[in-house]
């Protein structure tokens, strides 16, 4: 029997245009965190296993998600309970140098929902790495955020790089689907 797991990633304070001294604020973080905070509240009330990961920069040189620091925390809306494990990385990918598969492998999960930020980055590449590990993953587009990106003298905005990615990942890694759509996988 398959089982079902919410990896929420880098749900964290500096993404949030309402948490003061945010330092990297990116365009609907709390669009996204509530339609997170929806998936969360139905994993709890099925008993589903819930993981989240955070990330600090090893060095204060950073621009954000400074070791130890208020910004780097998880988010009030998304906050872990007791018992919900809470990986801590170093790298844009979740799985690398963690014990993310490890936990994963302890609470015998084989489907992921993936939420989170930033799409383009860190939801972009622990989906990709979570297919070639053999989960299958499904992302929920309305509960990810990312920002306006610069490439080679051109801005893209934030939607764009968002879609453009979720469409990507929706042609040959995840089922990428609507908070309300993929809330079917767990009721």
């Amino acid at each position: 029997m398959s089982k079902i797991a919410l990896l929420l990633i880098d749900f964290q304070n500096d993404y949030y245009s309402t948490f003061t001294g945010a330092k990297w604020v990116l365009s609907g973080t709390e669009v996204a965190a509530s339609n997170a905070a929806i998936l969360l509240t139905e994993f709890r009330k099925q008993g589903l296993p819930i993981i989240h990961v955070r990330h600090e920069f090893p060095s204060d040189e950073a621009p954000f998600f400074l070791p130890k620091s208020t910004g780097a925390k998880i988010h009030n809306s998304v906050a872990p309970l007791g018992g919900e494990p809470v990986i801590l990385k170093h790298q844009i990918n979740s799985f690398r140098d963690t014990e993310l598969q490890e936990v994963l492998n302890e609470l015998n999960v084989d489907k992921l929902i993936i939420v989170g930020a930033m799409s383009h980055i860190c939801i972009d590449a622990v989906t990709r790495a979570a297919v070639d590990f053999g989960y299958e993953c499904h992302v929920a587009h309305d509960a990810c955020a990312t920002l306006d990106i610069e490439f080679n003298g051109v801005t893209v905005p934030s939607h764009h790089v968002h879609h453009a990615f979720m469409a990507a990942l929706s042609f040959g890694y995840a089922n990428v689907d609507s908070t309300d759509k993929l809330l079917n996988l767990v009721r």
